[in-house]
């Protein structure tokens, strides 16, 4: 196999291994075997245009128009005409197929099923990331650059599965880059003839010491870069894996945790709201958890995920904590008084298996769990967080919780909470609109104490204030968003709780925001049923002498608590009874009253059972791909536009020294070709050409400039020397080609330059000021046709004004 074939089936592999990142986003992968066999066929009509050989340009636009009929093949063949050729018909199906999938990939969670839409934008990206690295690495001959297309399909899906993309889809993409890399080492290696190879080996075939033959093999070299590229890829995989604490990196999974050992470690603020109303949005729901209880009522069951409560003015976000060992038995909850009436309950809960959240979702206050892996204990928030790697995926465990039942006297008798408490909890950003603080003393104003404010807040939100629950708004945590709120009153779960919060506390109320999941719909068998449309956000606040209180400001979504109603029932504690795991916990296959009720009536609330709560999975990874695919499309233009200098001055040295001619007069252009080529090499390194000079001056002036020296400086006065045989002898020999000659003053300018010189004659070439003189050129020599035609015009037109007076006379 040739060098340029062995460098294109690397290409091929190295595309293929990165859009392996992909698989997880798409529940089926056959889409991925389509784009393998689309993109090989691409990449052979790549080689053959090559073989032919074709223009680089020229090569390019095959392919893509051989791309172009394939994708029309395979989504719009009934639209086309012949079923191959793309017409306007064709054109409306695609445009029809890439809305659908955008909105589609909006609309569903990870892994999203594989419609047309998601197809066509999958395997068209993957054809157009493919097309842009075999132009780079193989028609270009210039693999290095060909990572940043291959980086931009890595982060599309390292982007698209909210940092859960596995280790192993950075291995094989990193694995693909190196072997693009090593080929295009072998393939520049072959071209030298004779390779310095290291000591020269007994009994083998060498012309001198440490030089190959030409028909030996560079082995040394191969197996040095081969032994860098592993060296550099294991310190990348194990440096991040050795230093737990600096989570969120490349590799890093769901978030969470961080830290080993017995005690110690931290977690990191997160925000597990990101794509929480793309999931509202979703046609379908999926069930998230299935749970057994021994409590009488779980409409007050919320299932609590994380507490955020750090509002900086951009979001809400939970602080960094510090994280220890699960204790057997849980501390009593902060400000808990031993007046307030609790009942302690069991349940067991079973994950489904597609559910991957680092945080454990679990009842509140919980008092002990019982679960096996790798999880740690934050005390401030009251959660459960996995650690190194630890997820819900199909888990299964028991917690025990209270269900706390504070009366209204008990809450308006509550004294001040702790200082510290306080400062922390009612901080508020310099940014917030004095709309919110202005709001909250107006609704607030007839209160007499802090849970009459608390209580007027929510039946505000809730009820009197004209606010309207609407998934479609603007999404938004930040200052900005809680005003427009404010002055639209339309919004959801995520408006409302964290308007609340924000206005309790300027109101001097201790508040931060829960997300978690609403209790969920009861099944048949007992067991209650929690899907992605049961997460849900709701307002936590502090009363001194029965701790964190749930609030429920969101219309027609959750249960308002019995302790913000008038009249409060009295209920007495109850043993607790311990729920026993049975073979039903786990989330069932079978149809449920959720499952089997048609969307359309689902969405009008006609299926029976509980209102579908408000809110959708924290964890859902749907993202707008469509936006993002433009967004990394516009990068990789952008790259393209940066590398322009490069590829133009690749192009031109190629076609200077890849000329060939029979005739004399052929030879004497490659000549000059050639030697024009290494006075712009030299200028690239900052020896500008000096015109006035003569072959054999302008040679010395760049050994003299450059430091060439040996076989370099040899170089440029041999190449000068054929110059002057093609412009001053009467009768030039037939010099031919100075392609080894320009090869070798590279090669010594660039030894004898700086990395930055290297850098820039590499990536910004002096010499590329041509095109913009040959640009210029040409639009002077369009000006000057342009006057010399309207001159002729005019002349004309004169001879006919004057030609009737001449009659006349």
């Amino acid at each position: 196999m040739s060098g340029r074939g062995r460098l294109a089936l690397c290409a091929t592999a190295a595309t293929l291994m990165t859009a392996g990142a992909l698989l997880p986003l798409v529940d089926k992968a056959a889409w991925f075997l389509t784009a393998a066999l689309l993109v090989a066929v691409q990449a052979g009509v790549g080689a053959l245009a090559r073989r032919v050989p074709l223009a680089r340009t020229l090569t390019v636009t095959v392919q893509a128009l051989v791309a172009l009929l394939m994708l029309t093949v395979v989504f719009a063949g009934e639209s086309a005409i012949g079923g191959v050729l793309p017409g306007p018909e064709a054109f409306e199906e695609f445009a029809r197929l890439l809305t659908t999938g955008a909105e589609e990939v909006g609309r569903y969670a990870i892994p999203a099923p594989a419609t047309e839409g998601i197809r066509l934008m999958l395997v068209g990206g993957v054809l157009l990331i493919a097309l842009a690295v075999d132009a780079i690495a193989v028609t270009c001959r210039s693999a290095a650059p060909a990572g940043l297309p291959l980086l931009a399909l890595y982060s599309v899906a390292a982007g698209l599965s909210q940092g859960g993309a596995s280790w192993l889809w950075f291995l094989l993409a990193a694995s693909g880059y190196l072997l693009l890399l090593l080929a295009e080492g072998r393939d520049r290696l072959s071209q030298w003839g004779r390779v310095f190879g290291g000591a020269p080996r007994a009994g083998g075939r060498t012309a001198a010491a440490g030089y190959e033959t030409a028909g030996g093999s560079a082995l040394a070299p191969v197996r040095t870069g081969r032994r860098i590229g592993v060296l550099a890829m294991g310190i990348a995989l194990a440096v991040p894996a050795a230093l737990p604490a600096l989570d969120g990196g490349l590799l890093s999974g769901t978030g969470g945790g961080s830290g080993g050992g017995s005690g110690g470690g931290t977690i990191s603020a997160v925000n597990p709201l990101v794509s929480l109303q793309n999931s509202l949005n979703q046609p379908e729901d999926r069930e998230v958890l299935r749970y057994r209880t021994n409590s009488d009522s779980t409409k007050d069951l919320y299932l609590r995920i994380v507490a955020l409560d750090q509002f900086d003015g951009a979001a809400w976000k939970s602080s960094e904590r510090r994280i220890e060992d699960v204790p057997d038995r849980l501390p009593r909850p902060q400000g808990l008084g031993p007046g307030v009436r609790t009942t302690e309950i069991n349940s067991s809960v079973s994950a489904a298996g597609w559910y991957a959240q680092s945080y454990l979702p679990l009842p509140y206050p919980v008092t002990r769990v019982d679960i096996g892996g790798r999880w740690r204990y934050e005390p401030a928030g009251r959660t459960l967080v996995g650690d190194r790697g630890q997820t819900t995926k199909g888990v299964r465990y028991t917690a025990g919780s209270l269900i706390v039942r504070p009366t209204a006297g008990q809450l308006a008798a509550a004294t001040p909470p702790p200082a510290r408490l306080l400062r922390e909890y009612t901080k508020v950003p310099g940014s917030l609109p004095e709309v919110v603080e202005s709001t909250a003393l107006r609704i607030t104003k007839d209160a007499s104490n802090d849970y009459e404010r608390a209580v007027a807040l929510q039946d505000w939100f809730a009820s009197k204030g004209g606010f309207t629950y609407d998934t479609e708004v603007q999404s938004g945590s930040g200052t900005a968003a809680i005003a427009r709120f404010l002055r639209d009153k339309e919004g959801f779960c995520v408006h409302f709780s964290f308007s609340m919060a924000a206005m309790a506390r300027t109101l001097g109320i201790p508040a931060r925001v829960s997300v978690g999941f609403t209790p969920g719909t009861a099944q048949g068998d007992g067991t209650m049923s929690v899907g992605l449309r049961d997460a849900h956000a709701w307002p936590e606040l502090y009363f001194e002498g029965v701790g964190w209180t749930r609030f429920e400001p969101t219309p027609s979504r959750g249960s308002v608590p019995d302790y913000t109603r008038e009249q409060t029932p009295a209920d007495t504690p109850s043993d607790p009874a311990q729920a026993q795991p049975s073979a039903t916990d786990a989330p069932s296959a079978a149809p449920t009253v959720t499952d089997s009720c048609p969307p359309w009536m689902r969405r009008q609330g006609e299926c029976g059972g509980p209102v579908q709560q408000g809110g959708a999975g924290p964890t859902d990874t749907g993202f707008p791909l469509g936006p993002l695919l433009l967004v990394a499309l516009g990068v990789l233009l952008v790259v393209l536009v940066v590398l322009l200098p490069l590829l133009w001055r690749v192009q031109v040295r190629a076609r200077r020294l890849g000329a060939e001619g029979r005739t004399p007069a052929d030879a004497a252009a490659r000549t000059l070709a050639g030697w024009r080529e290494i006075t712009d090499a030299a200028w690239d390194y900052g020896i500008a050409p000096d015109e006035a000079q003569t072959p054999r001056k302008a040679a010395a002036r760049i050994v003299r400039l450059g430091k060439l020296e040996g076989a370099a400086g040899e170089a440029v006065h041999r190449a000068a020397g054929a110059v002057e045989q093609v412009l001053y002898s009467p009768r030039p020999p037939v010099a031919g080609s100075l392609a080894e000659e320009a090869r070798l003053v590279r090669a010594g300018l660039r030894a004898a330059a700086g990395r930055g010189a290297r850098l820039r004659a590499l990536l910004a070439p002096r010499s590329a000021v041509r095109v913009v003189w040959a640009v210029s050129a040409r639009g002077a020599a369009v000006a000057n046709r342009w006057d010399e035609g309207r001159a002729n015009v005019e002349r004309w037109a004169g001879g006919l004004r004057r030609r009737p007076s001449r009659q006349r006379g």
